[in-house]
């Protein structure tokens, strides 16, 4: 199984492309919604897994300040640079600021990478440290009704620009007894103009919380739960629902 950081190295390549229809407007709206019913309009952010910025840069332009954290030097270097927006290269787990926060964000399931009950409870620890009490952690990842009622599929996905065609397909694992899915990608990436063709193997772990293991990470982490809901959406989790976002507050 490869760590998080290999496998991002040959993913960050192709991540802008396969990702270029995911809504990120629609999402920062939903973020800075939760933010703002609990009393954020504005403020310092610190964002856990900040991938390319895209997040980070909405938000920024939204008024807050973001500082992303992000395990790949290769996404940290692809990332934008825009007003309120800033990131850097660490481990989400043991990278620390010095200072508070009023918010810790970990978006796109980047919890659900923490597979190893040490690696989570230090991610959780570090975002407690961050904060003073009444901080929000903020996170959504993948839900363990959802997975055990539906099932991971196989899965292919096509997408093109001007010079590169990219075909990936995801075929997913499970662990029962690990509360853990391997999604192993193979990727065929085709240069339209050379007509070369590059083929990348990946496996990505993936772990699928409950909201009684969430809150009990939570506990012993100080801090409360105020909120779970479908990602974007808001409404009440599900055996259908794949990405539940929560809420927590330092106590």
């Amino acid at each position: 199984m490869k760590v998080a950081l290999e496998v991002f190295r040959a993913y960050s390549r192709y991540y802008e492309l396969l990702y270029r229809d995911k809504d990120y407007p629609a999402e920062v709206e939903y973020v800075c919604k939760l933010l703002t019913r609990n009393g954020l309009k504005n403020g310092d952010l610190l964002e856990f897994g900040s991938g390319t910025g895209k997040h980070g840069c909405l938000l920024g332009a939204r008024g807050y300040t973001v500082h992303g954290i992000e395990l790949s030097a290769d996404m940290v270097a692809l990332a934008e640079n825009a007003p309120g927006f800033t990131c850097q290269q660490g481990d989400i787990a043991y990278t620390t600021m010095g200072r508070k926060y009023d918010a810790v964000l970990s978006l796109f399931h980047v919890i659900s990478y923490q597979t190893r009950n040490a690696q989570l409870s230090a991610v959780f620890a570090n975002a407690a440290d961050h904060l003073n009490p009444g901080g929000l952690f903020i996170f959504d990842f993948w839900y363990s009704p959802a997975v055990y009622a539906e099932k991971p599929v196989v899965r292919l996905k096509r997408i093109e620009d001007e010079q590169i065609e990219i075909t990936r397909i995801a075929e997913p694992v499970i662990f029962p007894n690990k509360n853990c899915v391997d999604v192993n990608y193979t990727i065929f990436a085709r240069d339209l103009v050379t007509g070369k063709l590059q083929i990348i193997r990946e496996t990505h772990s993936m772990r699928h919380f409950s909201l009684p293991e969430i809150d009990l990470l939570a506990s012993a982490n100080s801090f409360e739960r105020l909120i779970a809901e479908e990602f974007v959406t808001g409404d009440a989790p599900g055996c259908k629902t794949w990405s539940v976002c929560v809420i927590l507050r330092r106590i």
